[in-house]
């Protein structure tokens, strides 16, 4: 039911993630709650039951057995020195029934991407609740985590986690000035120069003066007495140098409303692609000058990707960004890529061997060598009445050409027998990045 719940919070936000509108943000978002589904409800409703459940029972035990983390939709992922965190989200119940539970907030998984190993960390800090929907970016070392969706409805708070710390703990950000964003989720992010910029997503109406458009979804207060909550076009910025929250003024054509869309940052161009707004699920792309604050909107042929939300946008290079998955406007879950060129504004289908794991609400991240790693996520229709299909399955995508670093990594490996005699003749970087394959390798051959 969380992932319903998040369906119908794409617009409405409150339930742990959902695309925005009872379908885009807010159903989408509102999914990810703990909450026993009711067939009759539409998507809209359903995220506003998710987000009245009580947090006392929305949280999955810790645990203790695993090796690989639970499967989970609505969580975030972030990189940082070729190790990738993954936090957050929620994942179907023990019983039969649409029972949906969000993860521990105190544990914390990375994923080393050169030896393959999964490792579980207990944080410390004083992260108030398990959230869906949230926001997670990473600067110089610490992760950021913004907004979401938990058993009460949406937050606006945002926290900081220093990842190269001796442990890890969470630390909210409090004392900053400006005007903060509203409560929501499903929404994105672009870093760019100190500063996190945050764009659209599905939550409570914004108190106080914002600039750009929020429109209020009808269909997200028919239940459980929920203040309403609707998409938003706004933009935030926070200067971490100063902590300041802003709202630049803005020229040029601006995007519609929308949540559980997707953001990608190239060079100082913010690039957003798709999302829900209203019953829609859009395939419109722009991208803003992060130094400027110009909208300018590109076209997406008719051949190109169709309209989603719930997918992944992530630049692999100075030049390309790779999509992948989503959910359409006819509720289909989706597994196509695309690579989409920035120079020459032309987007091109990406053959892959994953056509038969479709996935929506994960979360995608580049590795070093020019992969994709793309975890979690749900790979049926989060909206219907069936029991979602979370998964805690890593999907790797070959994007760009190896490097020959990496040539000679394998060859060195493979001929591991004849030459390992001669690798501390190597420098110290490069023989610690080929003992961690090695140490991959032993394992997947055990």
């Amino acid at each position: 039911m969380a992932e319903r719940e998040a369906d119908m919070d794409e617009d409405a936000g409150e339930v742990p993630a959902g695309e925005g509108d009872n379908d885009s943000d807010r159903e989408e978002d509102d999914r990810f709650f703990v909450w026993i589904g009711n067939e009759d409800m539409d998507e809209d409703d359903e995220d506003d039951e998710v987000e009245d459940e009580h947090p006392a029972d929305t949280e999955a035990p810790e645990s203790f057995e695993l090796d690989t983390p639970a499967e989970r939709s609505g969580h975030i992922a972030v990189v940082d020195r070729n190790i990738m965190y993954v936090w957050g989200g929620y994942k179907n119940g023990q019983s039969h029934g649409f029972f949906d539970l969000y993860l521990p907030r105190n544990e914390v998984w990375t994923y080393n991407m050169e030896s393959g190993v999964w490792m579980k960390h207990v944080a410390g800090g004083n992260l108030h609740t398990s959230m869906s929907g949230s926001c997670g970016t990473c600067l110089d070392g610490v992760l950021y985590l913004f907004g979401g969706h938990h058993a009460r409805g949406n937050t606006n708070r945002i926290y900081r986690l220093p990842l190269r710390a001796p442990s890890l703990v969470w630390e909210e950000m409090r004392d900053l000035k400006g005007l903060p964003p509203s409560s929501k989720d499903k929404l994105g992010c672009w870093v760019h120069k100190n500063r996190l910029i945050f764009f659209g997503g599905y939550g409570y109406a914004p108190q106080g003066s914002h600039r750009g458009t929020f429109h209020y979804d009808e269909s997200s207060s028919l239940m459980w007495d929920s203040p309403g909550r609707g998409w938003n076009n706004h933009i935030h910025v926070l200067d971490l140098e100063t902590s300041t929250w802003s709202q630049p003024i803005t020229q040029g054509n601006t995007p519609s409303p929308r949540a559980a869309h997707a953001c990608a940052t190239v060079g100082n161009r913010g690039y957003v692609f798709g999302g829900r707004f209203k019953n829609y699920r859009l395939n419109d792309l722009y991208y803003i000058d992060l130094e400027t604050w110009e909208w300018h909107e590109m076209s997406v042929p008719q051949h190109g990707p169709v309209g989603r939300s719930w997918h992944s946008f992530t630049p692999v290079s100075p030049d390309h960004i790779f999509l992948f998955g989503g959910f359409t406007t006819e509720r289909e879950t989706l597994s196509d890529a695309w690579l989409y060129c920035v120079s020459r504004n032309q987007w091109r289908p990406f053959k892959h061997s994953h056509a038969q794991s479709p996935r929506l609400w994960h979360t995608a991240c580049a590795g070093p060598d020019g992969e994709v790693f793309v975890f979690g996520g749900c790979a049926n229709n989060l909206l219907s009445h069936q029991r979602a299909a979370h998964s805690n399955e890593l999907l790797l995508f070959n994007v760009q050409p190896k490097s020959l670093v990496r040539f000679c990594m394998e060859t060195v490996l493979q001929h591991s027998e004849r030459l390992s005699g001669y690798w501390d003749c190597l420098p110290k970087h490069l023989l610690h990045s080929l003992k961690q394959r090695m140490s991959r390798v032993n394992t997947l051959g055990s």
